[in-house]
């Protein structure tokens, strides 16, 4: 079982990880909805497309862009649809 957590506070746990250039990505269902902000931050990869971010929010403390994920991603990263990982001191193991 792989978990992703922030601050002592587990924000992920799943056994259906895909791996992508090191990044464990989540299915997002495995996230509480309520740790996910929307945040308009967008990045380009020539391969996987244009990924998209969220801001987590843990005991009213906030994460800005430390998860994101590809809502659209290209025919090469279609594995990672629906998935989300993390950064930003955010430790999976």
């Amino acid at each position: 079982m792989t978990q992703a957590k922030w601050n002592d506070t587990l924000i992920a746990e799943s056994d259906d990880i895909v791996t992508v250039e090191g990044n464990a990505y989540f299915p997002k269902e495995a996230i509480a909805p309520a740790m996910l902000k929307d945040s308009a931050t967008t990045s380009v990869c020539p391969w996987k497309g244009t990924a998209h971010y969220y801001t987590l929010v843990v005991d009213g403390a906030e994460n800005k862009d430390a998860a994101w994920y590809y809502p659209e991603p290209k025919d090469a990263a279609k594995e990672i649809k629906g998935r989300v990982a993390f950064w930003k001191g955010v430790t999976v193991g």
